[in-house]
């Protein structure tokens, strides 16, 4: 009898390990199954015979929190560069009727980046931020969506806000107009200072937006011996900040014309620890923080392949996301919750001038198509659109412009986790 049960110990014992491995080995299996989120067919958001697109530049957060209003730029300029004396109607589209608000104008502006309109985190569903021309200055406004009322002008306009909401990153925007038409604004609102080719009094602001106060951290000057040689008659600038996840720091391209060299560089909100991103040739383009860490920006890997390339800035420590798919410039930027990534392509380089729009799964570096997207030949200029995709705070929407049916339009995803 002792014999048995020794036996049947033996039994449930084996029984036991080998029901462990089978849930161990089905939990690793699980591991690398994907569970993608339903999407949406694309949703048009305003159809009433103009032109849209978001407000401000993609990655950037376009949605109030609670997901009913998305701010929108209107305009009846199709072809052409906006110039100062062609405002657009800065408005928000209800998500729920598809009504479209107008809210006021704005003659800062452009088709890459809009006004720079930020919801601002103290009162995500009320107040936002855009940048304007008053009095021949640019500035920006603090106004609330609902009572249609201007709250505060700040005297900068901004190229990115902090995500406390407390401070602004400011540029040249006058400047970049003359070195990258498509991405400043129309009007001398600020000394675009092309007689130095290394201003040292023009760089990199950090703005209070509580005092209106600016603080210069990084001049042009400051940058001279680490970016490649300017050549006499050339112009060197600044675009494209971001404040990292926790505001501790922040990203710029300090970039240069007639030849277009780029550097990617990362610098601490007091201006502190001045840090180039990659070693010579890697250049750089498009970006998103992950964390308050690590950083993505679109560069050429080792200097010979565009990449969506995941790193944190002072180390070396790059990884190529996508495993091979994702081998080329894109507008890449995470979910709220860091889990997702989401990309497009240019038509450049596609006989179809094909557009098309990505989603990754950062565990696994799964990949998800979500849509493909002719632009009309008749885009291909410095008012091209971009498909520029952007998170909602809830991560449940996906905005992006396309103009695939033959008009400048701003659309939307719906996403179901």
């Amino acid at each position: 009898m002792k014999n048995r049960m020794v036996k049947i110990s033996v039994v449930l014992a084996v029984l036991c390990v080998f029901l462990s491995c089978q849930t161990e080995s089905k939990h690793e299996e699980n591991k690398n199954v994907v569970e993608f989120p339903t999407i949406s067919e694309p949703i048009l958001l305003v159809d009433n015979g103009k032109e849209h697109l978001y407000a401000s530049y993609y990655g950037i957060n376009s949605f109030s929190a609670n997901d009913r209003y998305a701010t929108v730029l209107e305009t009846d300029i199709k072809y052409t560069l906006p110039t100062e004396d062609e405002p657009a109607t800065l408005g928000m589209v209800d998500l729920e009727t598809g009504d479209f608000i107008p809210l006021t104008e704005t003659r800062a502006w452009n088709f890459q980046q809009g006004c720079m309109a930020h919801w601002l985190p103290s009162s995500p569903d009320s107040l936002i931020i855009y940048n304007d021309l008053r009095e021949g200055k640019f500035i920006s406004i603090i106004f609330n969506v609902h009572t249609k009322e201007e709250i505060k002008t700040i005297p900068y306009p901004i190229s990115a806000l902090s995500n406390n909401g407390k401070y602004a990153a400011s540029i040249n925007f006058s400047r970049l107009r003359q070195t990258r038409s498509d991405y400043g604004y129309g009007g001398e609102g600020q000394d675009a200072n092309m007689d130095v080719q290394f201003p040292e009094d023009d760089g990199l602001f950090i703005v209070d937006l509580e005092t209106g106060e600016a603080d210069l951290i990084v001049s042009m000057a400051d940058v001279r011996d680490q970016v490649p040689e300017v050549v006499d008659e050339g112009i060197e600038y600044f675009n494209h900040t971001l404040f990292s996840r926790g505001d501790s720091k922040i990203f710029w391209l300090a970039r240069a014309i007639p030849n277009r060299n780029t550097t990617s560089f990362v610098v601490n909100i007091d201006g502190t620890e001045l840090t180039r991103c990659f070693p010579d040739d890697w250049g750089g383009s498009h970006f998103d923080w992950l964390n308050d860490d690590e950083l993505m920006v679109t560069a050429a890997y080792q200097g010979k392949q565009y990449s969506h390339v995941l790193f944190t800035p002072g180390q070396d420590n790059y990884v190529r996301l996508g495993n091979g798919i994702l081998d080329y410039d894109g507008h890449g930027a995470f979910s709220p919750d860091g889990k997702w990534m989401i990309t497009d392509t240019y038509p450049r380089g596609s006989a179809l001038l094909e557009q098309k729009i990505y989603l990754m799964h950062m565990a696994t570096q799964a990949i998800l198509p979500l849509g493909t997207f002719v632009e009309p030949a008749e885009f291909k200029s410095h008012w091209r659109c971009d498909i520029h995709p952007r998170w909602s705070r809830s991560g449940q929407l996906v905005g992006f412009n396309s103009t695939h049916t033959g008009s400048r339009q701003a659309y939307l995803l719906k996403l179901d986790f």
